[in-house]
């Protein structure tokens, strides 16, 4: 089958749309509350770039703690969504009363043997104060999520992010991880 000079043309320069069109595609950028390397449990390191495009749940724990078993309910919301995008992070922190006194090594022994937690966990960090995580000075920053900024008051609270690297809700540690309002905030947000 002979096609015309025409048609042709029109076929080279309609793929050639397509490829031009594949080609500008925007590169995947990491937004800046993600750029940054923190070490796991383990004592790996973790580039939090990783995490780009996913729906993320921090929350600062502890083991010894009222709130501790706020483990349970985020190892389900881990259980539930992790496939569906979502990632619960988990930073230990002995900031509040010094309800996580134990070494990394003694956190991920807790943490396994008490509550199963499948969910990433890193090495104990500070959330407040002038050696505090970058991450969370970002996370408690005004520019970062006006609507509610300012200082962690203890341990459990949970920042939802969205998929763009953005804070979208603050939950305070009296809000449990399985409160029909989180979950509600996490199905949002996977579903965009």
């Amino acid at each position: 089958m002979k096609l015309s000079l025409p048609v042709l043309a029109g076929a080279v320069l309609l793929a050639g749309v397509f490829a031009t069109a594949e080609d500008k595609k925007p590169a995947e950028k990491t937004p800046p509350l993600l750029k940054h390397e923190m070490k796991s449990l383990t004592g790996k390191k973790v580039d939090l770039a990783k995490y780009n495009g996913k729906v993320l749940l921090i929350v600062n724990v502890a083991s010894q703690c009222g709130a501790t078993k706020q483990y349970k309910p985020l190892e389900a919301l881990h259980e539930t969504y992790h496939k569906k995008g979502l990632a619960v992070l988990g930073f230990p922190c002995n900031q509040f009363g010094e309800q996580e006194p134990g070494s990394d090594d003694d956190v991920a022994a807790f943490c396994q043997k008490n509550y199963g937690v499948k969910f990433d966990m890193f090495s104990k960090i500070d959330v407040n104060g002038d050696k505090a995580a970058d991450l969370y000075k970002q996370l408690t920053s005004k520019e970062v999520f006006p609507n509610d900024s300012g200082k962690v008051n203890w341990n459990f609270e949970k920042f939802l992010v969205s998929k763009e690297g953005k804070v979208v809700a603050r939950f305070r540690t009296d809000v449990e991880p399985d409160d029909s309002e989180v979950v509600k905030a996490i199905e949002a947000e996977l579903a965009k």
